[in-house]
Protein backbone atom coordinates (compact mmCIF):
# COMPACT_ATOMS: atom_id res chain seq x y z
CA UNK A 1 0.00 0.00 0.00
CA UNK A 2 1.19 3.24 -1.58
CA UNK A 3 0.86 6.55 1.45
CA UNK A 4 0.98 10.02 0.83
CA UNK A 5 4.36 9.76 3.12
CA UNK A 6 5.90 7.10 0.74
CA UNK A 7 5.47 8.85 -2.16
CA UNK A 8 6.87 12.06 -1.10
CA UNK A 9 9.92 10.60 -0.06
CA UNK A 10 10.20 8.79 -3.26
CA UNK A 11 9.41 12.26 -5.10
CA UNK A 12 12.31 13.32 -3.14
CA UNK A 13 14.89 10.67 -3.79
CA UNK A 14 13.92 10.52 -8.21
CA UNK A 15 14.31 14.14 -7.64
CA UNK A 16 17.70 14.04 -6.21
CA UNK A 17 18.46 11.11 -8.72
CA UNK A 18 16.85 13.35 -11.77
CA UNK A 19 19.53 16.38 -10.50
CA UNK A 20 22.74 14.84 -10.69
CA UNK A 21 21.94 12.47 -13.71
CA UNK A 22 21.06 15.44 -15.20
CA UNK A 23 24.68 16.62 -14.54
CA UNK A 24 26.50 13.46 -15.83
CA UNK A 25 24.46 13.41 -18.40
CA UNK A 26 26.49 16.93 -19.89
CA UNK A 27 29.57 15.55 -19.14
CA UNK A 28 29.14 12.42 -21.41
CA UNK A 29 26.58 13.66 -24.12
CA UNK A 30 25.62 11.15 -26.85
CA UNK A 31 25.58 13.71 -29.80
CA UNK A 32 28.40 15.74 -28.56
CA UNK A 33 31.12 14.76 -26.52
CA UNK A 34 31.37 10.75 -26.95
CA UNK A 35 31.05 10.91 -30.97
CA UNK A 36 34.13 13.63 -30.34
CA UNK A 37 35.96 11.91 -28.65
CA UNK A 38 36.12 9.47 -31.26
CA UNK A 39 37.03 11.66 -34.22
CA UNK A 40 39.71 13.15 -31.95
CA UNK A 41 40.85 9.78 -31.78
CA UNK A 42 41.20 9.79 -35.32
CA UNK A 43 37.87 7.03 -35.35
CA UNK A 44 36.53 6.62 -39.38
CA UNK A 45 33.36 7.33 -40.75
CA UNK A 46 32.35 4.21 -39.85
CA UNK A 47 33.22 3.90 -36.14
CA UNK A 48 31.17 7.02 -35.63
CA UNK A 49 28.33 5.04 -37.03
CA UNK A 50 28.60 2.31 -35.21
CA UNK A 51 29.16 4.29 -32.22
CA UNK A 52 26.10 5.83 -32.48
CA UNK A 53 24.01 2.72 -33.30
CA UNK A 54 25.10 1.09 -29.96
CA UNK A 55 24.38 4.33 -27.90
CA UNK A 56 21.01 5.02 -29.46
CA UNK A 57 19.02 2.56 -31.67
CA UNK A 58 20.92 -0.60 -30.33
CA UNK A 59 20.75 -0.02 -26.85
CA UNK A 60 17.10 0.35 -26.68
CA UNK A 61 16.16 -2.75 -29.31
CA UNK A 62 17.73 -4.84 -26.26
CA UNK A 63 14.54 -4.02 -24.34
CA UNK A 64 12.53 -6.90 -26.23
CA UNK A 65 14.78 -9.41 -24.47
CA UNK A 66 15.13 -8.13 -21.01
CA UNK A 67 11.06 -6.73 -20.44
CA UNK A 68 9.95 -10.52 -20.72
CA UNK A 69 12.28 -11.33 -18.19
CA UNK A 70 11.95 -8.34 -15.82
CA UNK A 71 8.32 -8.44 -16.10
CA UNK A 72 8.33 -11.93 -14.29
CA UNK A 73 9.29 -10.00 -11.33
CA UNK A 74 7.05 -8.16 -8.58
CA UNK A 75 9.65 -6.01 -7.32
CA UNK A 76 12.58 -4.59 -9.87
CA UNK A 77 14.55 -2.33 -7.61
CA UNK A 78 17.48 -4.84 -7.73
CA UNK A 79 17.38 -4.62 -11.79
CA UNK A 80 17.41 -0.81 -11.48
CA UNK A 81 20.65 -1.30 -9.20
CA UNK A 82 22.47 -3.55 -11.50
CA UNK A 83 21.77 -1.31 -14.12
CA UNK A 84 22.74 1.82 -12.83
CA UNK A 85 25.87 0.42 -11.30
CA UNK A 86 26.97 -1.08 -14.79
CA UNK A 87 26.75 2.45 -15.96
CA UNK A 88 28.68 3.91 -13.44
CA UNK A 89 31.66 1.60 -13.68
CA UNK A 90 31.70 1.73 -17.51
CA UNK A 91 32.87 5.41 -17.16
CA UNK A 92 35.19 4.97 -14.69
CA UNK A 93 36.91 2.28 -16.57
CA UNK A 94 36.08 4.52 -19.94
CA UNK A 95 38.23 7.19 -18.35
CA UNK A 96 41.16 5.11 -16.57
CA UNK A 97 41.55 4.47 -20.66
CA UNK A 98 41.73 7.62 -21.86
CA UNK A 99 44.43 8.69 -18.63
CA UNK A 100 46.39 5.68 -19.94
CA UNK A 101 46.70 6.29 -22.98
CA UNK A 102 48.59 9.33 -22.59
CA UNK A 103 51.47 7.44 -22.29
CA UNK A 104 50.46 4.96 -25.32
CA UNK A 105 49.09 5.00 -28.79
CA UNK A 106 45.40 6.45 -27.99
CA UNK A 107 43.95 4.31 -31.35
CA UNK A 108 45.05 1.04 -29.26
CA UNK A 109 42.02 1.84 -26.75
CA UNK A 110 39.13 2.30 -28.80
CA UNK A 111 38.40 -1.39 -29.03
CA UNK A 112 37.88 -1.47 -25.04
CA UNK A 113 36.12 1.91 -25.09
CA UNK A 114 33.58 0.56 -27.88
CA UNK A 115 33.00 -2.58 -25.13
CA UNK A 116 32.14 -0.02 -22.12
CA UNK A 117 30.38 2.13 -23.95
CA UNK A 118 27.86 -0.74 -24.93
CA UNK A 119 27.59 -1.73 -21.56
CA UNK A 120 26.86 1.78 -20.41
CA UNK A 121 24.25 1.65 -23.10
CA UNK A 122 22.60 -1.66 -22.56
CA UNK A 123 22.94 -0.91 -18.85
CA UNK A 124 20.88 2.02 -19.21
CA UNK A 125 18.30 0.21 -21.30
CA UNK A 126 17.75 -2.20 -18.75
CA UNK A 127 17.49 -0.13 -15.55
CA UNK A 128 15.48 1.86 -17.90
CA UNK A 129 12.04 -1.03 -18.36
CA UNK A 130 12.41 -1.02 -14.41
CA UNK A 131 12.88 2.82 -13.71
CA UNK A 132 8.96 3.63 -15.50
CA UNK A 133 7.95 0.75 -13.81
CA UNK A 134 8.72 1.81 -10.20
CA UNK A 135 8.58 5.43 -10.76
CA UNK A 136 4.94 4.90 -12.20
CA UNK A 137 3.51 2.44 -9.07
CA UNK A 138 6.08 4.67 -6.60
CA UNK A 139 4.44 8.18 -6.68
CA UNK A 140 0.77 8.55 -6.27
CA UNK A 141 -1.43 9.72 -9.18
CA UNK A 142 -1.92 13.19 -8.19
CA UNK A 143 1.72 13.33 -7.45
CA UNK A 144 3.05 12.28 -11.16
CA UNK A 145 2.32 15.41 -12.96
CA UNK A 146 4.13 17.61 -10.45
CA UNK A 147 7.36 15.56 -10.26
CA UNK A 148 7.35 15.69 -14.51
CA UNK A 149 6.63 19.42 -14.14
CA UNK A 150 9.37 19.90 -11.59
CA UNK A 151 11.85 17.46 -13.08
CA UNK A 152 11.73 19.68 -16.63
CA UNK A 153 12.64 22.64 -14.74
CA UNK A 154 15.27 21.02 -12.63
CA UNK A 155 17.02 19.99 -15.34
CA UNK A 156 16.65 23.10 -17.66
CA UNK A 157 19.27 24.83 -14.54
CA UNK A 158 21.66 21.90 -14.09
CA UNK A 159 21.80 21.36 -18.04
CA UNK A 160 23.17 25.08 -18.57
CA UNK A 161 24.88 25.14 -15.50
CA UNK A 162 26.42 22.02 -16.03
CA UNK A 163 27.15 22.70 -19.81
CA UNK A 164 29.36 25.98 -19.35
CA UNK A 165 31.33 23.83 -17.00
CA UNK A 166 32.05 20.88 -19.17
CA UNK A 167 33.12 23.27 -22.06
CA UNK A 168 35.54 24.90 -19.98
CA UNK A 169 36.62 21.65 -18.94
CA UNK A 170 37.08 20.66 -22.49
CA UNK A 171 39.20 23.62 -23.24
CA UNK A 172 41.51 23.47 -20.03
CA UNK A 173 43.33 20.03 -21.38
CA UNK A 174 44.52 18.52 -24.62
CA UNK A 175 42.92 15.53 -25.92
CA UNK A 176 43.09 12.27 -24.49
CA UNK A 177 43.16 14.17 -20.79
CA UNK A 178 40.00 16.73 -20.97
CA UNK A 179 37.34 13.52 -22.42
CA UNK A 180 39.25 11.99 -19.76
CA UNK A 181 38.08 14.43 -17.13
CA UNK A 182 34.61 14.60 -18.60
CA UNK A 183 34.19 10.87 -17.98
CA UNK A 184 35.59 11.56 -14.25
CA UNK A 185 32.90 14.42 -13.62
CA UNK A 186 30.24 11.76 -15.00
CA UNK A 187 31.04 8.85 -13.31
CA UNK A 188 30.91 10.75 -10.32
CA UNK A 189 27.96 12.49 -10.76
CA UNK A 190 25.82 9.47 -12.12
CA UNK A 191 27.27 7.60 -8.23
CA UNK A 192 25.54 10.42 -6.47
CA UNK A 193 22.53 9.89 -8.70
CA UNK A 194 22.22 6.56 -7.85
CA UNK A 195 21.81 7.66 -3.96
CA UNK A 196 18.24 8.24 -4.98
CA UNK A 197 17.59 4.25 -5.91
CA UNK A 198 18.98 3.42 -3.53
CA UNK A 199 16.33 5.25 -0.97
CA UNK A 200 13.39 4.42 -3.11
CA UNK A 201 10.64 2.54 -1.29
CA UNK A 202 9.18 -0.27 -3.98
CA UNK A 203 6.11 -0.97 -2.21
CA UNK A 204 3.61 -2.09 -4.53
CA UNK A 205 4.41 -5.44 -6.63
CA UNK A 206 3.69 -5.41 -10.66
CA UNK A 207 4.31 -8.97 -12.21
CA UNK A 208 2.86 -9.70 -16.08
CA UNK A 209 4.42 -13.41 -15.77
CA UNK A 210 5.81 -14.34 -19.39
CA UNK A 211 7.51 -17.60 -19.07
CA UNK A 212 9.73 -17.21 -22.32
CA UNK A 213 10.71 -15.55 -24.98
CA UNK A 214 8.00 -17.16 -26.91
CA UNK A 215 4.74 -16.12 -24.85
CA UNK A 216 6.17 -12.84 -25.11
CA UNK A 217 6.13 -12.94 -28.91
CA UNK A 218 2.54 -14.17 -28.75
CA UNK A 219 1.72 -11.57 -26.76
CA UNK A 220 3.46 -8.89 -28.91
CA UNK A 221 1.47 -10.06 -31.62
CA UNK A 222 -1.69 -10.04 -29.87
CA UNK A 223 -1.00 -6.37 -28.53
CA UNK A 224 -0.33 -5.33 -32.12
CA UNK A 225 -3.61 -6.96 -33.73
CA UNK A 226 -5.55 -5.79 -30.75
CA UNK A 227 -3.98 -2.02 -30.14
CA UNK A 228 -4.65 -0.28 -33.27
CA UNK A 229 -2.14 2.96 -32.16
CA UNK A 230 0.91 0.35 -31.64
CA UNK A 231 1.61 -0.55 -34.89
CA UNK A 232 1.91 2.96 -36.20
CA UNK A 233 3.83 4.02 -33.05
CA UNK A 234 6.45 1.58 -33.30
CA UNK A 235 6.52 3.24 -37.30
CA UNK A 236 7.11 6.33 -36.11
CA UNK A 237 9.67 5.68 -33.62
CA UNK A 238 11.38 3.40 -36.49
CA UNK A 239 11.55 6.52 -38.53
CA UNK A 240 11.66 9.97 -36.39
CA UNK A 241 13.53 8.21 -34.14
CA UNK A 242 17.03 8.44 -36.53
CA UNK A 243 16.53 12.22 -35.99
CA UNK A 244 18.34 12.03 -32.35
CA UNK A 245 21.23 10.27 -34.33
CA UNK A 246 21.87 13.02 -36.72
CA UNK A 247 23.89 15.40 -34.57
CA UNK A 248 26.84 12.85 -34.14
CA UNK A 249 27.54 12.84 -37.60
CA UNK A 250 27.73 16.59 -37.46
CA UNK A 251 30.46 16.37 -35.50
CA UNK A 252 32.09 14.61 -37.82
CA UNK A 253 31.16 16.97 -40.75
CA UNK A 254 32.72 19.53 -38.37
CA UNK A 255 36.06 17.49 -38.57
CA UNK A 256 36.11 16.74 -42.23
CA UNK A 257 35.19 20.57 -43.77
CA UNK A 258 36.17 22.82 -40.47
CA UNK A 259 38.72 20.96 -38.65
CA UNK A 260 36.88 21.70 -35.68
CA UNK A 261 38.74 20.56 -32.25
CA UNK A 262 37.71 20.32 -28.64
CA UNK A 263 37.18 23.49 -27.96
CA UNK A 264 34.22 23.71 -30.59
CA UNK A 265 32.37 20.67 -29.50
CA UNK A 266 32.46 22.43 -26.23
CA UNK A 267 30.66 25.05 -27.94
CA UNK A 268 28.86 22.64 -29.81
CA UNK A 269 27.34 21.26 -26.75
CA UNK A 270 26.53 24.12 -24.94
CA UNK A 271 24.34 25.12 -27.95
CA UNK A 272 22.31 21.87 -28.08
CA UNK A 273 21.91 21.98 -24.04
CA UNK A 274 20.22 25.76 -24.94
CA UNK A 275 17.90 23.86 -27.72
CA UNK A 276 16.98 21.40 -25.66
CA UNK A 277 16.44 23.31 -22.20
CA UNK A 278 14.36 26.02 -24.68
CA UNK A 279 12.22 23.42 -25.62
CA UNK A 280 11.38 21.83 -22.55
CA UNK A 281 10.58 25.21 -21.16
CA UNK A 282 8.37 25.77 -24.07
CA UNK A 283 6.55 22.66 -23.84
CA UNK A 284 6.21 23.22 -20.02
CA UNK A 285 4.73 26.32 -20.19
CA UNK A 286 2.13 25.73 -23.02
CA UNK A 287 1.29 21.95 -21.58
CA UNK A 288 -2.44 21.14 -22.28
CA UNK A 289 -2.40 23.82 -25.11
CA UNK A 290 -1.03 21.48 -27.81
CA UNK A 291 -1.74 17.78 -28.96
CA UNK A 292 1.41 15.21 -29.54
CA UNK A 293 0.06 14.52 -33.42
CA UNK A 294 0.98 17.88 -34.07
CA UNK A 295 4.06 18.11 -31.87
CA UNK A 296 5.31 14.59 -33.46
CA UNK A 297 4.70 15.66 -36.90
CA UNK A 298 6.35 19.98 -36.41
CA UNK A 299 9.13 17.97 -35.01
CA UNK A 300 9.43 15.99 -38.44
CA UNK A 301 10.12 18.99 -40.29
CA UNK A 302 12.52 20.71 -38.00
CA UNK A 303 14.29 17.30 -37.77
CA UNK A 304 14.69 17.32 -41.43
CA UNK A 305 15.81 21.18 -41.48
CA UNK A 306 19.19 19.75 -40.01
CA UNK A 307 20.50 18.72 -43.13
CA UNK A 308 19.15 21.14 -45.23
CA UNK A 309 21.11 23.73 -43.81
CA UNK A 310 24.47 21.97 -44.34
CA UNK A 311 23.53 21.45 -48.15
CA UNK A 312 22.61 25.13 -48.82
CA UNK A 313 25.63 26.75 -46.90
CA UNK A 314 27.99 24.04 -47.32
CA UNK A 315 31.29 24.64 -45.29
CA UNK A 316 29.77 27.99 -44.52
CA UNK A 317 27.16 26.30 -42.79
CA UNK A 318 25.91 27.89 -39.11
CA UNK A 319 26.86 24.54 -36.89
CA UNK A 320 25.97 26.17 -33.59
CA UNK A 321 22.38 27.13 -35.21
CA UNK A 322 22.00 23.30 -36.06
CA UNK A 323 23.11 21.83 -32.89
CA UNK A 324 20.64 24.43 -31.42
CA UNK A 325 18.02 23.22 -33.61
CA UNK A 326 18.98 19.70 -33.01
CA UNK A 327 18.88 19.85 -29.05
CA UNK A 328 15.20 21.05 -29.67
CA UNK A 329 14.48 18.03 -31.95
CA UNK A 330 16.15 15.91 -29.22
CA UNK A 331 13.91 17.19 -26.48
CA UNK A 332 11.22 17.12 -27.82
CA UNK A 333 11.51 13.66 -29.18
CA UNK A 334 12.14 11.68 -26.12
CA UNK A 335 9.88 14.67 -23.97
CA UNK A 336 6.86 13.70 -26.55
CA UNK A 337 7.88 9.77 -26.62
CA UNK A 338 6.84 9.71 -22.75
CA UNK A 339 3.20 10.98 -23.28
CA UNK A 340 2.88 8.96 -26.55
CA UNK A 341 3.73 5.72 -24.23
CA UNK A 342 1.15 6.64 -21.97
CA UNK A 343 -1.73 7.65 -24.44
CA UNK A 344 -0.56 3.98 -25.83
CA UNK A 345 -0.45 1.97 -23.45
CA UNK A 346 -2.31 0.18 -20.55
CA UNK A 347 -1.49 0.50 -16.36
CA UNK A 348 -1.20 -2.90 -16.20
CA UNK A 349 1.46 -3.35 -19.29
CA UNK A 350 3.55 -0.27 -18.91
CA UNK A 351 6.51 -2.13 -18.42
CA UNK A 352 5.95 -4.88 -21.34
CA UNK A 353 5.48 -1.73 -23.52
CA UNK A 354 8.58 -0.26 -22.68
CA UNK A 355 10.15 -3.21 -23.86
CA UNK A 356 8.06 -3.43 -26.97
CA UNK A 357 9.34 -0.29 -27.98
CA UNK A 358 12.77 -1.89 -28.81
CA UNK A 359 11.23 -3.24 -31.64
CA UNK A 360 11.03 0.53 -32.47
CA UNK A 361 14.07 0.67 -32.88
CA UNK A 362 15.82 -1.39 -35.67
CA UNK A 363 15.81 1.32 -38.29
CA UNK A 364 17.72 3.46 -35.92
CA UNK A 365 20.03 1.23 -34.60
CA UNK A 366 20.86 0.17 -38.42
CA UNK A 367 20.98 3.69 -39.98
CA UNK A 368 23.82 4.94 -38.15
CA UNK A 369 25.87 1.90 -39.01
CA UNK A 370 24.98 2.20 -42.51
CA UNK A 371 25.25 6.18 -42.48
CA UNK A 372 28.44 5.65 -41.45
CA UNK A 373 29.23 3.47 -44.57
CA UNK A 374 27.51 5.63 -47.05
CA UNK A 375 29.58 8.92 -45.77
CA UNK A 376 32.60 6.61 -46.33
CA UNK A 377 32.44 5.65 -49.79
CA UNK A 378 29.59 7.94 -51.37
CA UNK A 379 30.09 11.10 -49.17
CA UNK A 380 27.91 13.31 -47.07
CA UNK A 381 24.92 14.37 -49.69
CA UNK A 382 24.23 11.33 -50.27
CA UNK A 383 23.68 10.27 -46.63
CA UNK A 384 21.87 13.71 -46.13
CA UNK A 385 19.49 12.72 -48.72
CA UNK A 386 18.86 9.13 -47.20
CA UNK A 387 18.36 10.97 -43.81
CA UNK A 388 15.79 13.31 -45.13
CA UNK A 389 13.58 10.53 -47.31
CA UNK A 390 13.18 8.50 -43.91
CA UNK A 391 12.75 11.21 -41.03
CA UNK A 392 10.06 12.35 -43.49
CA UNK A 393 8.11 9.69 -43.44
CA UNK A 394 7.62 9.59 -40.16
CA UNK A 395 5.12 12.42 -40.95
CA UNK A 396 2.90 9.68 -41.97
CA UNK A 397 2.68 7.28 -38.55
CA UNK A 398 2.62 10.51 -36.28
CA UNK A 399 -0.67 11.11 -38.08
CA UNK A 400 -1.91 7.78 -37.94
CA UNK A 401 -1.33 7.16 -34.36
CA UNK A 402 -4.26 9.66 -33.79
CA UNK A 403 -3.12 10.46 -30.12
CA UNK A 404 -6.20 12.30 -28.34
CA UNK A 405 -3.98 14.41 -26.35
Amino acid sequence: MLTKADSKHNFRALIFHAAFLSFAQVFIDVDTVIPAMLVDAAGTAFQVGLLTAIMLGGASFTQLIFAPFISNYSFKKKFLLLGINARIWSLFFIAWLLFVSVKSAPANSISLIFILIAIFAVGGAFSNISYIDIMGKSLLAESRKSFFSFRLVLNGLVFLTAATFAAGLLKAFVYPLNYAWMFVVGFLALSIASIGFWRLRELVPSRLQIPNFKAFVKLFKTELKGNPKLPAFLGFINTQGISISFLPFVILYAKDFLGGEAGTTGSFLVFKIIGSVGAGISLFLLAGKFKYKWLLMGNALLAASLPLILLVFNVNAPLQLVFLLGGIVFAVYQLSMNGVLLEVSGTGNRAIYTGITGAGNIIPAIFPLLGGLVIQHLGFEIFFGCYLIVVLSSVYFAWKIRCEK
